[in-house]
């Protein structure tokens, strides 16, 4: 059997139509190709970034945990010393309040230390007639 070729140029135009078509298919094939391997690529960067960023938010959760906990810990340990406060703002107004005797005991003592020193005073030395 003998290979015929068609020489006529309706078929090689097709054949050139196919090949062009080929080679355009081919091409767009391959840049599709590698844009989803960019958007993969991306993707994956995502992913591990999201990781990474759940890791540090587990921390700070544990952390704020830990925090919670601390701050529960000092209410009771404050709630403990508000009967002292209380004790210590009531010893403070009896304080003041002693303060304030104790001031004016001082001053009637003056008074009458002034008044004895001025009946010791006419007592040795009366006054003239």
């Amino acid at each position: 059997m003998d290979t015929v070729k068609n020489d006529d140029p309706q078929d090689q135009k097709r054949d050139e139509l196919a090949e062009s078509l080929n080679g355009l298919f081919s091409s767009i094939s391959a840049m599709v190709k590698s844009e989803l391997r960019g958007t993969n690529n991306h993707l994956e960067l995502l992913e591990k970034m999201n990781v990474r960023v759940a890791e540090e938010y587990k921390g700070f959760g544990d952390l704020a945990s830990g925090l919670t906990v601390f701050m529960e810990q000092l209410k009771c340990k404050s709630d403990s010393f508000n009967e002292y406060v209380e004790q210590i703002d009531a010893i403070e107004k009896q304080v003041t309040e002693f303060e304030a005797v104790v001031s004016m005991l001082d001053k009637y003592t003056a008074l009458l230390e002034s008044r004895v020193q001025s009946a010791y005073q006419t007592k040795i030395h009366p006054p003239p007639n």
